[in-house]
Formats: C-alpha cells, structure tokens, sequence
C-alpha cells in the first residue's frame, strides 16, 4: 500500500451509518451467527450460572441480545465508547442497563460475575489496563470471556483500516490475562478451516477506497456456505477438541483468591 495515502480514523471508521450497516446485517452474517454460537456454547458448558453479566465493548448489542434469550434472568449491562452503538443496543435489548465508556477510565470493583469483551481489545493500545480494569471489576469466582484476532502472520492493512492496534499471539494474550490476575482455564482458536482463504484474501491490495464494510458484503451463497464451514467447527469444538490456529482466539479465565 502506498504510505501516502492517509490512514482513516477510528472516528472515520466508525460513522453512525457504519451502525447503522452493522445492526442491519449481523443477524444474518456468517461471522457474526457464528461467533454468538461459540460464545454461548462457552457459557453454558464452562461458566453455568450468574446473576449479573458486562459486555464492554458491546457495540449494537448482538451478542448481548443473545445472552439474554440463554439468560433470561441475568442483570445485563453493557458499556460503549461509542454512543452511535448504543443507540442500536437499547433497542434491541431494553431492559438492560447501558453506559457510554472508555475501558481505559473503567473504575468498578468487585461489582460482576462475568465480563464479556468481543473483539474489543485489539483496538486499544492499552490492552493491558483495561485487562486490569476487567479483572478488578470482577468478582472472586468471577469469569472473564475475550475473544480477539489471532496470529501475527495474519496482519495486512485490513487490520490497519479494522483500527486493530495488534493480532495476538495465545502466549500474549495469555501472559497479559494472567498478569492482570486471573487463572486462564479455556482457549481454543475458531475460524481454524477458513485460515487458508483468510490469508490469500489478505494478500490483495488495499486503496484508498476501501471500506472495511466490504467483507461483510458477500452473496447470499458464500454467506452460507462459510456458516456451514463453521457449523462443523463448532461441532469439533463441542467434541472436545481446542483448535491450535485459527483466524480469532477465544479465552476464558477465573479470579480466584
């Protein structure tokens, strides 16, 4: 990519219309369906039970809209640095509690049973504070669930348009969760079966047209057949096995005293 061309924002990236594009289409996106699936397999087979739940980061509020339909009873809440988000997420969940936020300034102590960041720390150059800030926020016995992209060989300008600050490696962002406090007890890779086709679509060249939107927009065919791919790597998963490679990381750790 020519340097020349000027890197757009967060705030360019992140236009009210972007939103908007997000909370029309993530119901039936082959990512994001299957993303929730994985997220609240993990849930029910590795955490059970809480009373309470955070997602920080929890943009229009699809996956929080989907813990509500597992958990009806749980106290939802979710944090967003961008008010735009939000907009969509009381919506579609209103009976949760929602507040504008930069986890970076996040001061709650001892207040949740679980805490949920869905690729969310990849954009903040301070990973290792708001991992901190997660951790104090829980409570003992407390779960954190992350999930992040993965695999530094992966990087292209898509994650320099993405505003991603980093893809982590599972020994990085295993180190950082436990220098935060907390015991790791689960991870696993997910998109393991599309890391071949991940790789050749990063090797095209970005301009300065691209919208990163793009990749979401694909025809109904493919959308379903990369939700069938996925449909058997979670089936994998619920088998028991934890995928070494794979597009996106998923972690899961404990505070205990």
């Amino acid at each position: 990519m020519d340097d020349r061309i000027a890197k757009p924002s967060i705030t360019d990236l992140f236009p009210p219309s972007a939103f908007d594009q997000l909370a029309n289409m993530e119901a039936s996106n082959w990512w994001f369906r299957s993303r929730n699936r994985i997220i609240l397999w993990v849930m029910r087979e590795h955490i059970g039970s809480f009373e309470n739940f955070l997602e920080v980061g929890c943009g229009t509020g699809f996956v929080l809209s989907a813990v509500r339909k597992l958990y009806p009873n749980v106290k939802l809440h979710g944090s967003e640095y961008f008010e735009e988000g939000l907009i969509h997420a009381r919506r579609r969940v209103p009976n949760a509690k929602f507040s504008k936020l930069d986890a970076r300034k996040m001061t709650d102590e001892e207040r949740f049973d679980c805490i949920g960041a869905f690729d969310v720390i990849e954009h903040i150059k301070e990973d290792e504070l708001v991992l901190s800030n997660l951790s104090r926020a829980l409570k003992n016995d407390g779960t954190l669930l992350v999930t992040v992209p993965q695999h530094r060989w992966l990087w292209s300008t898509v994650d320099e348009y993405a505003c991603h600050a980093r893809r982590y490696s599972r020994a990085e962002l295993i180190g950082k969760v436990i220098e935060s406090g907390l015991k790791v007890e689960y991870v696993t890779s997910f998109v393991s079966l599309l890391v071949p086709l991940m790789w050749l679509t990063r090797l095209r060249a970005v301009d300065a047209n691209y919208d990163p939107m793009d990749e979401f927009h694909i025809p109904n065919w493919l959308n379903r057949s990369l939700e069938m791919i996925m449909s058997f790597e979670i089936a994998l998963l619920k088998f028991g096995m934890k995928l070494p490679i794979g597009g996106s990381l998923l972690l899961l750790a404990k505070k205990r005293d």
